[in-house]
């Protein structure tokens, strides 16, 4: 594998303008973040973040050692969970949905980019030692999001009625999804590798967290990163402070709505916080808890508490307890000896939402970096970009901006009646002034007729660069079949694309991707797969 391009993520016009002015350090949101995403800043995060606990730390790798016992971790991870115990050792972490053979390339971005800033920080800050971890999102509820991949440009997908944590789904149906997989990629180099870990992972495992526990580690395991389900009794018990705070002062509510005035001003908001924002948790369901006259009620069920019951609910059985999206932040951090969170540009806008919750809260606000973001493209690509001279940062435009665009450079015509408008407008203007001297009543018929030729013109523009088209079909149809290629369904390859398409090639790609990425650069980067 080999970078061959590299493009600032604020200028592929692929960010919003939360993020585009996050990552340009705009003066507007300094407010919104504690220190940014720079060597400089990572030294006084570590110097700053406020002493975790030994107690803590026991009980962290504790639970990590239980949590991974059963599968086979690498001499790295052993050595990493211990570390945990040393007060000079921290972590970065990122986190993702269940997703199903790890979803779309985007989320081994991700865990990659994680991996990588670890290893960087290790190097510049050799008196402490940091430690990637992966959060597995067990106790979402959205099977919809996680239920299916693409191979090969064919979507396999999981049917199944499900309730309550999708960590806890039974994989006791996986067969018929195997034997898709299998089909699909039987006859390629490496598919006795894929199906092998496939088996391993889905039909060798009894529930989702468990297989995906197996199949991360199985993929990442080598490079130390060490794997943790939130959904554990005793580390919700360090989290039953907040979660009382949350069901009696609506903390969050409060806090977060604060910070989404500033933001509504200018950005969209990514999410908005509830009342409570605690789901209740049983095995066959993950309700919402809501205070309706004087009681605390689980949605869609007969179950409702006082205010004293659901606060000895919490002392007693903190497990029962889930943060939502808006909680989740702080869970992490409060039970993690955390520097930094890596995400996609959608989770570092909500993050942004919450500094003033965890100030409230006094807890650390970690740095945010977003993630790596690339296309992977093969010789064969390559060539095609260079014959038919697309860019690389061509590549990133919407198909009908990239046709415009393309079409406009290789026409032998012109086609661009600009200077005629201006030409109009001036005509207008002086008849604008004739029809002021003799009749007032004139200047509205001589603003229509002048909208009126300019629409003409504008048509008349248009239906000439069309037929401008029809001349380079040929060529345009290369160049959707192309485009197609990189943004498939119209999103984009990380978006949708599997990292079996490139593991059923080469068994190594994923070490190769990580000798490519950079996590501080911030950039969006083409690399060549031979």
């Amino acid at each position: 594998m080999n970078k061959i391009e590299s493009i600032p993520l604020v200028e592929t016009g692929l960010l919003s303008n939360l993020i585009a002015d996050y990552l340009n350090k705009e003066s507007a949101i300094n407010n919104l973040y504690a220190n940014f995403p720079t060597l400089k800043g990572f030294e006084h995060q570590i110097k700053n973040r406020k002493h975790f606990n030994f107690q803590q730390r026991e009980l962290l790798v504790s639970v990590l050692q239980t949590q991974n016992k059963k599968i086979n971790l690498t001499e790295k991870t052993r050595f990493n969970i211990h570390q945990l115990k040393s007060e000079n050792t921290f972590t970065v972490t990122t986190g993702h949905q269940l997703n199903l053979f790890t979803g779309p390339l985007y989320v081994i971005y991700k865990i990659l980019t994680t991996i990588n800033l670890a290893d960087e920080l290790n190097k510049k800050f050799p008196e402490n030692y940091v430690v990637p971890v992966f959060w597995m999102a067990t106790e979402d509820h959205d099977f919809d999001e996680i239920n299916h991949f693409w191979v090969n440009h064919k979507k396999i997908q999981w049917n199944k009625n499900i309730g309550g944590a999708v960590g806890k789904i039974t994989t006791d149906d996986l067969q018929t999804v195997f034997n898709q997989f299998k089909e699909i990629i039987n006859n390629q180099p490496n598919a006795d590798y894929l199906i092998d870990l496939f088996e391993n992972t889905y039909l060798k495992q009894d529930n989702l967290a468990n297989a995906n526990r197996y199949l991360i580690n199985e993929l990442f395991g080598k490079f130390g990163l060490v794997i943790i389900d939130g959904n554990d009794p005793q580390l919700k018990s360090v989290f039953k402070p907040f979660m009382v705070d949350e069901l009696t002062n609506y903390s969050c509510k409060k806090a977060v709505d604060l910070s989404n005035v500033e933001l509504d001003k200018k950005y969209k908001i990514q999410v908005t916080p509830r009342t409570i924002n605690l789901f209740y948790l049983k095995e066959n369901f993950r309700e919402r808890i809501v205070y309706v006259d004087e009681q605390f009620k689980i949605l869609n069920t007969k179950i409702a508490f006082s205010k004293d019951e659901i606060i000895e609910e919490v002392e007693n059985f903190p497990e029962r307890f889930s943060p939502n999206v808006l909680m989740r932040p702080l869970y992490q951090e409060v039970i993690l000896p955390n520097l930094c969170y890596v995400g996609g540009a959608g989770e570092l806008a909500y993050w942004l939402q919450f500094k003033s919750y965890f100030e409230v809260q006094n807890v650390d606000f970690p740095i945010l970096l977003h993630r790596n973001s690339a296309f992977i493209l093969t010789k064969k690509q390559e060539e095609k970009l260079k014959k038919l001279k697309v860019s690389y940062s061509d590549l990133l435009l919407h198909l009908p901006q990239l046709i415009n665009k393309k079409t406009k450079e290789i026409t032998e015509l012109t086609i661009d009646f600009s200077k005629e408008r201006e030409n109009l407008k001036s005509i207008f203007l002086e008849m604008e002034k004739i029809a002021e001297l003799t009749d007032k009543s004139f200047i509205g018929a001589v603003k229509a007729q002048h909208q009126k030729q300019i629409n003409g013109l504008n048509k008349l523009e248009k239906r000439l660069f069309k037929a401008e088209k029809r001349k380079h079909q040929d060529y345009i149809n290369q160049l959707t079949k192309l485009h197609f290629e990189f943004f498939p369904n119209g999103n984009l390859q990380e978006r949708v694309i599997n990292i079996s398409d490139f593991l059923v090639q080469n068994e190594h790609v994923i070490s190769d991707l990580k000798e490519q990425l950079n996590p501080l650069e911030a950039t969006f980067d083409f690399i060549l797969y031979p």
